[in-house]
């Protein structure tokens, strides 16, 4: 059941994939985002090339959009997760090669911290690859010091 917030919150969420077409799904993931109940994609960053950290396989895609919803965080979690296993996603172990790979990296100003959802994102600020387009579509959040501590990992604009 999908509950509403009283009012609309901005939110942004990572998209990454390896596996596949990798390039044409992070881009299918973007529009079935923006087809979420109460939900429009309001900004798409570029898409980025990048080597998997923590994990092997073929360069990631990444991407992040940002989003007006009027879901709560946990509602939209679960339709983000409906999108992962539409596209094929499994789980087989942590940082495993995927197919695709949805994060809420914020939402609005809340805090989240259950055992399916922390937001902020625990790990986005150790990320080139959620750095660099979120600060492309919202230079505000991300500061040249965040920026700096990850200039040494690989990734490449499309």
């Amino acid at each position: 059941m999908l509950e509403a917030v009283r009012e609309p919150v901005t939110a942004y969420v990572a998209l990454g994939a390896n596996l596949g077409d990798a390039v044409q799904t992070v881009r299918s993931a973007m529009e079935a985002i923006h087809g979420l109940p109460q939900t429009e994609v309001r900004q798409r960053s570029s898409l980025y090339l990048t080597t998997p950290i923590d994990s092997d396989g073929p360069d990631y895609v990444n991407a992040v959009v940002e989003v007006i919803t009027s879901l709560c965080a946990p509602d939209l979690l679960e339709q983000l997760q409906k999108i992962e296993q539409s596209a094929g996603r499994k789980r087989p172990y942590r940082n495993a090669p995927r197919t695709l790979d949805l994060d809420i990296l914020l939402f609005g100003s809340g805090h989240v911290h259950s055992l399916a959802l922390t937001v902020p994102h625990p790990r986005m600020v150790q990320r080139a690859f959620v750095l660099r387009p979120l600060a492309e579509i919202a230079p505000a959040l991300v500061t040249p010091k965040q920026l700096r501590a990850v200039r040494d990992q690989a990734i490449e604009k499309l």
